[in-house]
């Protein structure tokens, strides 16, 4: 078994409930388990993976000892050393909730040094200020902040770096320079950039242990040098990056920007809402108006936080009386509804200004969002739909109010909202899909004496379940009930169950819903259950014989509005109106286990008993055909397509362990059915990931328990419009290609994908409900966990943000490489350090493929599934290299291969002389085809990195971030674009720096490599299908044709798999190099509009079509009966 987590991935089972551990007793009592110890209630921490979380968030480095020999106390000579801990900025003059008056930013230079403060932070303890605006980050600038220093020799300076008292210069100390030369004119500045992307950086020996959220380059002169530094936080790294880019725009001009904004657009909307409270111009309102004002702007504020923030407002003015004037009211609202992440966003995106303007939100949807087809027309009505002032709506300006709003709506909430509907092809065979699926649906508690109620369907299938469960046994007065047998559970009729099923079975999904009947009824109730079916599902049952002509079961299309049975059912044979047939019977072997726990039952070898079957519930079954399994080899030459076999949890384990492949064959055509084990008394769920990565399309859960495993299946299925059916990866399912379940490695065939997850933020965390005991502060770190076959199970953790629960900045980036995406899934689990018995707080599970890229919202749900009020985590999310069956908006970014590190697919040697001859010849197209797509990843990513940018950056962003260098003094172009070939080059306009020549020289490179894809990809995708058509000519005598090469047994068989293999590698080449070829175009498209964006295109040349591929390469046929499928 894969073990994904500590707490509940693997297969063992609980010894006992375990009724009274705590959340991580639970976890440790049944590592590697996938029990859900102690009920499952209890195992709703989070997942645990063999590596130990990394929390990369941490900003300190080891200092060099020249390093530390020439870092006193900062300060001046004789001076009392500078604080230690973190601090606020400098108050802000001026007026309340304002920006400062000029003699705030203009302070004396000796004056500045003796009251030196170390860093800025953004906690929200009320006695602490927050960045919200441009004169917050110059403020904090001129009080200085302790920076390290990262030179080429691998060394780290620590330095104290402070903006000059005029604004003019950028200042260190202490140094062995001469104090004029220790400093760089802000007017010599060309760009900062964020992150580390400088060449010191990247090649510095120590740059993996430096952050990529505290690390930022200020690049100046004539010659592009690199100032490379590294804060001590994420936070004050972006007060620098925001300050620095704030000057570099406005220059001279700066003091007067920040003086005009004074009464910007947001104080106005604010000062009006309290001009509406005050009806009578008394100039102040009462405290609860005011409080109530901005909980109404901002409801997820607590109303003692904001009374306590008035109140020491007024304590700090010595104020009597609660009466709160227009300045308090505007500064508070200030202090408490700016989310500094937000607006270090905003002035990124909007050339430094408050607020975003049409173009400004256009390119940060397309750029960072990655909407496609956006215009000016969609960017108004997001601003109309969340801009709060008048001014703004007017204007077709986004303040930071709104792009609060826009950012934290349901438009930039993590979930694809294209997966809110049916989105995957609904017309392959049953069998090649996941179905949602319930145990003992009926129960609401545990296995053994818990209440049954029909309350239980209704939840499952409200919930999207596609597959619930009925234990009928003969009840009184000739009427059929439903419970446990052989427990002591309660008993519903069974008429009342197919009523409330018939009332609910497609409110969720339109999809075939299938009963499990475990019938243990007399002849004579049997009857009774055909006539309550009959007469109240009706026309809904699906009778019809299965034709015993097709090879796979129909499709969720073909089926929808119908119900099926899956039961046992008499032979074709029996002319009677009654049979004789196996029992199929899971609660006695719960009751055989209970009653014999020191005798060790085999898993699934209960002694087998049979029962007279009435034949006319036995026409009720169709194409779900109860059988018991034998052995796989037995399966694939004798079971009918129609036969469903269910497995014992343990013995699915087992056949997962040791038989890999051939589970994920079997389930090419046939349904099987995993349920719990009978020791899971206390309906505690078993982990579904163990048994999806077999294939296992019914993999039954305790519903009524949440949990880890619920949390996994509810993800699971919110997928596909949530209507109960996932179409399993393609892999999966095609009858040639290969692929083992517990692989830890990459997959044959599929190209593994980075998935870059920036934790910035969280919002509104509640306390733990277990934790009654302690106050209302929370300590929140947050845990990002990867789900899916064992080579992408992982998890990372962020720092623990202490006593901070409702605005908590972690700040923290992380990467996992993720083999087969189609099976993946995250989970952000959200934990308190400070816990007294309960530390869950809240957590959201999301299926890999429906990830938004950008900067997206993560709304948090509770331990039972209910979404948590305005609690949140703010996450930035980038995928490279993706690739396979993606959206247009998720770009195929590329990350770079050294030539030396390529490896090429390999085939393997079936030692049949006729068939390896076809494989021979597929190497060199497989070879051509690596080289076409690497080279241009290559190549795109040397150009991102001489533009200042990670390889997650797309080409539109590279574009936005070199077109400043292109502008001359006179801001006259120095490269323009010409846009009217397909392939758009870059004209130097005269004489240009040779790091801008550097540029140029490398954009022509990539444009030639993306050339070389467009232009070859056709005639090499057609070698390689070629290829794998003539290979699969072989594949139906594959066996008598290695039987005459004198290949046996073994080596047969491995002749076979080797086959297989190969097939697999083919068809996986061909389609990588197919995304290739719509990245490389894609990235075209990118640079066209970036550069009409930017105004870099050569005039009349920016509405030339981008030329349309000659052909589009197509996907193989997948027919199983088809010459060419594989």
């Amino acid at each position: 078994m894969a073990e994904c987590g500590r707490g509940g991935a693997g297969g063992a089972l609980p010894t006992s409930p375990g009724p009274g551990l705590g959340a991580r007793g639970a976890l440790k009592a049944g590592a590697g388990g996938g029990a859900d110890p102690g009920g499952g209630r209890l195992g709703h921490g989070r997942a645990r993976c063999d590596s130990t979380g990394v929390s990369n968030g941490d900003c300190s480095l080891g200092v060099s000892a020249e390093g530390a020999r020439a870092s006193p106390a900062r300060g001046a000579p004789g001076a009392a050393p500078a604080p230690a801990g973190p601090a606020g900025p400098a108050p802000r003059e001026g007026k309340p909730g304002g920006l400062p008056r000029r003699s705030s930013i203009i302070k004396d230079g000796t004056k500045q040094k003796r009251e030196r403060k170390k860093t800025v932070s953004f906690s929200s303890m009320p006695t602490e200020k927050k960045i919200s605006s441009a004169s917050d980050c110059i403020n904090s600038m001129v009080e200085g902040s302790e920076l390290k220093k990262v030179r080429s020799n691998s060394r780290i300076y620590h330095r104290y770096f402070l903006l000059d008292a005029d604004m003019q210069s950028l200042r260190w100390e202490p140094s062995k320079k001469d104090s004029e030369k220790a400093k760089i004119d802000i007017k010599s500045i060309k760009e900062v950039r964020t992150g580390k992307n400088t060449d010191i950086f990247r090649s510095n020996g120590i740059s993996d242990q430096i952050s990529e959220d505290c690390a930022f380059s200020v690049i100046y002169g004539e010659n592009y040098e690199s100032l490379d530094l590294v804060a001590n936080s994420a936070d004050v790294a972006n007060i620098w990056v925001t300050g620095l880019r704030y000057l570099i725009s406005y220059g001279k001009h700066t003091l007067d920007m920040l003086e005009s904004s004074q009464d910007n657009m947001r104080t106005s909307w604010v000062s009006q809402m309290f001009s509406e409270i005050d009806v009578d111009n008394l100039g102040h309102i009462t405290l609860c108006n005011a409080v109530q004002c901005i909980r109404n702007l901002n409801p997820g504020l607590k109303t003692s936080k904001i009374e306590l923030k008035f109140k020491e407002l007024h304590k700090s003015k010595d104020k009597a009386g609660t009466e709160v004037t227009k300045e308090e009211f505007v500064e508070v609202f200030h202090e408490l509804c700016t989310r500094p992440e937000i607006y270090f966003l905003l002035v990124q995106f909007s050339s430094n200004k408050e607020f975003l303007d049409i173009k400004d939100l256009m390119m940060f949807l397309e750029a960072e969002q990655g909407v496609a087809h956006i215009n000016e027309e969609i960017s108004l009505e997001i601003i109309h739909k969340y801009e709060p002032s008048k001014e703004g709506q007017e204007k077709g300006w986004l303040s930071i109010d709104g792009f609060t709003n826009y950012l934290m709506s349901p438009d930039c909430y993590i979930f694809d909202p294209e997966h809110k509907k049916v989105c995957q092809d609904m017309k392959q065979p049953l069998s090649h899909y996941f179905i949602n699926s319930s145990h003992n649906t009926y129960l609401i508690e545990d296995q053994f004496r818990g209440p049954s109620d029909i309350t239980g369907y209704i939840r499952a299938l409200k919930m999207g379940c596609r597959s619930v469960e009925l234990d009928v046994w003969d009840g009184p007065d000739n009427e059929p009930v439903i419970y446990t047998g052989h427990t002591m559970t309660s008993q519903i009729v069974f008429r009342s169950v197919i009523d409330i099923i018939n009332k609910y079975a497609f409110f969720a999904s339109e999809y075939p819903l299938i009963l499990c009947l475990e019938n243990h009824c007399s002849i004579k109730q049997q009857k009774v259950m055909v006539q309550h079916m009959r007469k109240i599902l009706g026309d809904k049952l699906y009778t019809t014989s299965p034709n015993v002509e097709e090879s796979y079961l129909p499709s969720p299309d073909v089926l929808k509005g119908k119900i099926l049975i899956k039961a046992k059912k008499l032979s074709s044979n029996c002319s009677g109106v009654e049979g004789d047939v196996t029992d199929e019977d899971e609660g006695a072997e719960m009751s055989q286990r209970m009653g014999k726990e020191n005798v060790e039952l085999q898993p699934n070898h209960v002694p087998v008993k049979r029962f007279q079957l009435c034949k006319d519930l036995s026409e009720l079954v169709s194409i779900c055909k109860s059988v018991q399994f034998k052995e796989f080899q037995v399966s694939f030459q004798a079971q009918k397509y129609w036969e469903v076999c269910s497995f014992n949890e343990v013995l699915a384990s087992k056949y997962a362990n040791e038989n890999p492949g051939d589970f994920v064959n079997y389930n090419k055509r046939f349904l099987a059915r995993v349920f719990p084990s009978p020791m899971r008394i206390d309906s505690s769920n078993m982990n579904p990931q163990d048994f999806w990565k077999c294939g296992c399309q019914i993999v039954a859960m305790n519903y009524q328990t949440p949990g880890l495993m619920m949390d996994l299946n509810i993800g699971w299925f919110r997928q596909n419009g949530n209507c109960g059916y996932v179409l399993r990866p393609a892999i999966m399912r095609e009858e040639v290609s290969f692929f083992s379940a517990n692989t830890k490695d990459s997959v044959p065939g599929v190209s593994p994908q980075l998935l870059h997850i920036k934790i910035i933020s969280g919002q509104n965390f509640p306390k733990p409900k277990g934790s009654g005991a302690k106050g209302d502060v929370v300590d929140p770190y947050v845990y990002v966990e990867i789900h899916g076959i064992p080579a992408d199970c992982a998890e990372q953790r962020t720092k623990t943000v202490h006593q901070n629960g409702d605005t908590p900045i972690f700040d923290e980036s992380f990467e996992f490489q993720i083999n087969l995406p189609e099976l993946a899934m995250v989970r952000f689990v959200v934990l308190d350090d400070d816990y007294i018995g309960d530390e869950f707080i809240g957590q959201y599970t999301i299926p890999f493929e429906c990830l938004q890229t950008g900067y997206r919202h993560v709304p948090l749900q509770s331990l039972t599934g209910e979404v948590l009020a305005h609690a949140s985590l703010f996450v930035h999310v980038a995928i490279t290299n993706r690739r396979g069956g993606g959206k247009p908006h998720k770009r195929g970014l590329s990350v770079r291969k050294g030539k030396k590190s390529r490896e090429y697919a390999s085939l393997r040697t079936l030692w049949i002389k006729t068939v390896d001859e076809v494989f021979k010849n597929a190497q060199p197209p497989i070879r051509d085809a690596t080289d076409l797509r690497e080279n241009m990843q290559n190549a795109v990513v040397s150009f991102k990195e001489l533009c200042g940018l990670s390889s997650v950056a797309n080409l539109m962003q590279c574009m936005l971030a070199v077109s400043p260098r292109f502008l001359g003094p006179d801001n006259a172009p120095l490269v323009v674009l010409n846009l009217s070939e397909q392939y758009p080059t870059m004209e130097l306009q005269g004489i240009v720096p040779e790091v801008l020549k550097k540029i140029v020289t490398t954009y022509d490179t990539m444009i030639q490599s993306l050339k070389a894809v467009i232009e070859n990809a056709d005639a090499v995708y057609e070698k390689i299908v070629h290829c794998q058509k003539a290979a699969m000519e072989f594949h139906e005598h594959l066996h008598s044709i290695g039987t005459k090469e004198g290949l046996k047994e073994r080596k047969l068989q491995k002749a076979v798999e080797s086959f297989t293999w190969n097939i697999t590698i083919l068809k996986g080449q061909a389609d990588l190099l197919k995304y290739a070829k719509n990245e490389t175009l894609e990235n075209l498209k990118q640079i066209h509009y970036a550069a009409v964006s930017c105004g870099l295109n050569k005039p009349g040349t920016e509405h030339t079509d981008l030329q349309k591929p000659r052909r589009s390469l197509e996907v193989i046929p997948e027919k199983a009966n088809d010459e060419t499928a594989e």
